[in-house]
């Protein structure tokens, strides 16, 4: 694998990372009602959550999902279901004030955090055959086993860093009081978007 190949993957995968999407939602809304600590564990499990579909693409997961198009339909359905309900949770609880100030509120504990991230990108079966699309032209057979490796920390720092970035962003205090302010409608204009996502996800 060529130097200019990797780096093609790696600007590729960043321009996917960037790209909104549940893991990019669920991390400004995370930022703006938990803080930039939850956001890190949030985006430490979005990161393990590429590595995961970024390595079943390495490893032939597109080859079963051409050889068996009802695992990838039945996966896509899945995890559009799961974000639907994501995303009803946060519709219903839209109207609900939240009073940040607040210090008897339990923040999310950092497992909590990080297997919400988890399961929100793995919630998205898309990845998988992004990756596969990305790699089969510019990772040819007989890669060095560290070129791998190279690939898949690329990965993890692309999807960590981003969203780390984006849940820092609306963390601020400004952020935290213009959503306190607009909680209703953003919390539903959230849920509306994650639910568009979803949908999208299972019938596409």
């Amino acid at each position: 694998m060529t130097l200019a190949a990797f780096l093609a993957v790696c600007l590729l995968h960043l321009m996917a990372a960037i790209s909104p999407g549940p893991a990019v939602l669920m991390s400004a809304r995370t930022g703006v009602t938990e803080g930039l600590r939850t956001g890190v564990f949030l985006a430490t499990g979005i990161g393990i959550g590429g590595v995961i579909w970024a390595m079943a693409a390495l490893f032939g997961l597109n080859l079963v999902f051409q050889a068996a198009p009802a695992l990838l339909w039945a996966l896509k359905i899945a995890g559009g279901l799961y974000l639907i309900h994501m995303a009803w949770g946060m519709w219903r609880g839209a109207d609900q004030p939240l009073d940040m100030t607040d210090s008897r509120r339990p923040p999310r504990s950092p497992l909590s955090a990080f297997r919400l991230g988890l399961v929100t990108q793995l919630a998205n079966p898309k990845p998988a055959i992004l990756f596969a699309s990305i790699f089969v032209g510019t990772v040819p057979q007989g890669t060095p086993t560290w070129v791998y490796a190279a690939l898949l920390t690329v990965v993890f720092l692309n999807e960590t860093i981003w969203n780390t970035l984006v849940a820092r962003i609306f963390s601020f205090e400004r952020s935290k009081a213009t959503y306190i302010s607009l909680k209703t409608l953003i919390d539903r204009s959230f849920g509306g978007l994650l639910a568009l996502l979803g949908v999208k996800i299972a019938l596409t």
